[in-house]
C-alpha cells in the first residue's frame, strides 16, 4: 500500500531503547531510528532519541497506548516510516503488544503493513547481568501494575511462582496510586521463602542515577523501591558471593537440590 511519502510504503518498527544508555541499543533498533520520519512514544522515550531533520516526534502520556499505536499505524498507512519507542523491550510489558490489538481490532487494510519490532535489553536482564546471574536458574517476569488486570490475579500468578520455586522479576512494583502492592507481594513471598533469601533493588540501571542494592526478604520494604526500580527476588536456590569491598555478586545455579554433579544442561552452555 503507498502512502503519501513519496510514493513509499509505509511501515512501523517497534523499537526497544534498551535501560538507559546509548551503548546499550542495538544496531538493528539504530538503523530503524535513522529511518524513521515518524517517534511515538512516552514522552521520557521519546526525549532519549535525539532530534534530527526530517523526524516529527510524537510525544504523549504513559496511559495512552492504544491511542498512541492507532496514530502509528494511521500514520504508517498515509505512508510515514513510523518508529514507535520503549524503555528496555518493547515485547516485555510494553508498546508491542499495545500496537497489535490496536492492528488486531482496527481496520483491515493496517494489517498489510510491515510491521517489525526490534529488541531491546529489558530491565530484569539489565539488572541481572549488573548483580552477577540471579536469573541462572528458571524465572518468571510479573508487573505488579493492575491497571490492565484486577489485582487478584496479579496475586494469584505470584503466589504459583512462589510456590513453584521461580527466581521472579517484579516490574512496575510501586506507585503513588498502588503504595501498598509491593509490600503485599513481599509478605507472599515471606511465606514461601526463607528470611534471608537475597531481594535485589536495582533502580535506573544504564543511567546517571543507576544504583543497586541487596536486601534480604526479612528486612526489605516496599518504600525502598519507586517505579524506577525493578525488584528482583531469589528463588530458594539463590546465592551470594561476598566481594572484599562488603557487596556481593548475586547468583542462581542452574542445578537445583539433588542434582550437584551431573552433567550441565545443554552441553554446558
Amino acid at each position: 500500500m503507498s502512502g503519501s511519502n513519496g510514493g513509499q510504503t509505509g511501515r512501523v518498527s517497534i523499537i526497544g531503547l534498551g535501560p538507559g544508555d546509548a551503548c546499550y541499543l542495538t544496531p538493528a533498533a539504530q538503523a530503524a531510528l535513522d529511518e524513521a520520519t515518524d517517534l511515538i512514544g512516552y514522552f521520557p522515550y521519546v526525549a532519549r532519541v535525539p532530534e534530527r531533520n526530517g523526524l516529527t516526534r510524537h510525544a504523549s502520556d504513559n496511559r495512552v497506548e492504544l491511542d498512541r499505536s492507532r496514530h502509528a499505524l494511521e500514520l504508517a498507512a498515509g505512508g510515514a516510516h513510523v518508529a514507535v519507542v520503549s524503555g528496555g523491550d518493547p515485547g516485555v510489558f510494553a508498546m508491542a503488544a499495545a500496537l497489535f490489538e490496536a492492528l488486531d481490532n482496527g481496520p483491515d487494510h493496517w494489517r498489510a503493513l510491515p510491521i517489525t519490532v526490534e529488541p531491546g535489553i529489558t530491565a530484569m536482564l539489565a539488572a541481572a547481568a549488573k548483580a552477577g546471574a540471579p536469573l541462572g536458574g528458571d524465572f518468571c517476569a510479573i508487573s505488579l501494575s493492575d491497571n490492565l488486570k484486577p489485582w487478584a490475579l496479579v496475586a494469584r500468578r505470584l503466589e504459583a511462582a512462589l510456590s513453584a520455586d521461580f527466581a521472579i522479576a517484579l516490574y512496575n512494583p510501586i506507585s503513588k496510586a498502588r503504595p501498598h502492592q509491593l509490600d503485599d507481594a513481599f509478605t507472599l513471598a515471606r511465606a514461601h521463602r526463607a528470611p534471608q533469601t537475597p531481594v535485589l533493588l536495582a533502580r535506573a540501571v544504564g543511567r546517571t542515577d543507576e544504583s543497586l542494592r541487596i536486601v534480604p526478604l526479612s528486612e526489605v520494604r516496599g518504600a525502598m523501591a519507586d517505579m524506577s526500580t525493578l525488584v528482583l527476588i531469589g528463588a530458594s536456590t539463590t546465592r551470594l558471593i561476598e566481594k572484599p569491598d562488603g557487596t556481593a555478586w548475586v547468583y542462581t545455579p542452574r542445578f537445583h537440590a539433588g542434582l550437584e554433579g551431573r552433567p550441565a544442561e545443554d552441553g554446558g552452555k
